[in-house]
């Protein structure tokens, strides 16, 4: 097992600087949601955010990708390419997923995504949307000293498919700070007692990809965007999370509910009437 990273307090205090940059990265793109917009006109603004606070978006060039934030509409899993065709419209889902490193004033990595509405959402999306964004929280109630990474899985594994929403298996949460990806790896299934047991100064990322239908996924021509098999919907929600003694720090928390995103729809308020 390759070894994991049990971050200093100087080294999560580096850590939580370049999360915090992304986090208000992906709040201020979230007000720019609308019908209309292109993916291109987000990762424009993205890159020109991160870069004038003097950090850089960790996507951009990251093994051959060529764009600043991923973009995932609708049916795309995850590692949406921004692009000037894909123009937002009524009804569309979109996560973006913003990753930053901060070279000279600390050299760490900051990781998080969510999932935004486009005008007005089916009742499948809403149903899709509300469903991740109670997994990642369910999951996350389970990161403290001592417990198990396969509690992390379970808590979401189970909650999806209690909300016949199935799990995407090939694409995983991971450790981030000196590297944008290093261990652990985080499966979004499992089996609670299981896997890796958790010590308080790790840092990971938590980041389920629920789908409406099947859980699997094919990746397109141009090599990096995975969408799902059957055409249907995938919703994901991410933050880096870090343990400590007495549980766990969202350092990715942001200071206000997501334009576009939270506190907009329920579950129960779409069932009919």
């Amino acid at each position: 097992m390759k070894q994991i990273a049990i971050n200093s307090p100087a080294e999560i205090k580096q850590i939580r600087i370049s999360c915090q940059l992304a986090a208000e990265c992906l709040s201020e793109i979230g007000k720019l949601i609308r019908p209309g917009i292109s993916t291109q006109d987000l990762d424009d603004f993205a890159k020109n955010y991160i870069m004038e606070r003097g950090a850089y978006p960790s996507p951009l060039h990251y093994h051959g990708f060529p764009r600043s934030i991923c973009t995932s509409v609708n049916s795309v899993i995850c590692h949406g390419i921004p692009n000037k065709k894909t123009i937002l419209k009524d009804g569309d889902i979109i996560n973006v997923d913003v990753t930053t490193f901060l070279p000279k004033k600390n050299g760490m990595h900051g990781d998080t995504n969510a999932t935004f509405y486009v005008g007005q959402p089916s009742k499948e999306a809403i149903h899709l949307v509300e469903t991740t964004r109670e997994c990642i929280n369910l999951a996350i109630e389970q990161v403290k000293e001592g417990a198990r990474l396969g509690d992390v899985g379970a808590a979401i594994q189970n909650h999806a498919q209690k909300n016949k929403c199935s799990v995407v298996k090939v694409f995983v949460g991971h450790g981030v700070g000196k590297r944008f990806h290093m261990p652990p790896q985080v499966n979004h299934f499992g089996t609670r007692g299981a896997g890796l047991k958790l010590m308080a100064g790790m840092v990971f990322t938590i980041e389920p990809m629920i789908n409406l239908g099947s859980e699997e996924a094919k990746i397109l021509d141009d090599g990096w965007t995975a969408v799902t098999i059957d055409g249907k919907l995938s919703a994901q929600f991410e933050h880096t999370v870090l343990v400590t003694k007495t549980g766990n720090e969202i350092l990715t928390i942001r200071k206000e509910p997501l334009a576009n995103s939270e506190n907009m729809w329920k579950k129960e308020e779409i069932s009919e009437n």
